[in-house]
């Protein structure tokens, strides 16, 4: 996956394009068009009571249940797929907890001078929603007790 993405979609077209219903209690979720690591944002998901998608906040940034604290989350936003069965940080997610986060864009950045980078952000061309695969680890998951869905714009 990429380090920065876009997404549009609101929780019920997020819910018709994957076939979701809603998970944990929250309203509606803004558009990000910038969404960074540790932010709060939409994942499907399979329900752990009826084994349906379901459509759950998720902070960006697997967390292992090993973890001493949260800021091993900041190295964990991408994983190889040659290497996911077998790092510690990523085998167990990877054999049971799987997820599909939702986006219209991601982004990619080209070298233009030694200090500068310019983004490109790419998208389908018929501009329809897409998903990244994804690993989610238990607990830490929950948004802000608020409802506040801190997002990047």
């Amino acid at each position: 996956m990429c380090r920065r993405y876009g997404r549009r979609a609101d929780k019920q077209r997020i819910a018709a394009a994957m076939e979701a219903g809603y998970s944990n209690v929250f309203d509606e979720i803004p558009p990000s068009f910038n969404v960074a690591p540790q932010t709060f944002q939409p994942v499907v998901r399979l329900s752990r009571d009826s084994g349906e998608r379901e459509i759950a906040l998720m902070r960006w940034g697997l967390i292992p249940w090993w973890a001493k604290d949260g800021k091993i989350g900041f190295s964990t936003i991408n994983a190889k797929a040659e290497t996911l069965s077998t790092s510690p940080a990523f085998r167990e997610a990877f054999q049971r907890r799987r997820c599909l986060v939702p986006a219209d864009w991601f982004y990619e950045w080209m070298r233009i001078d030694p200090k500068a980078k310019q983004p490109f952000a790419i998208a389908l061309k018929d501009q329809s929603m897409f998903a990244f695969a994804g690993l989610w680890s238990p607990g830490r998951t929950r948004p802000p007790a608020n409802g506040c869905i801190p997002t990047q714009s």
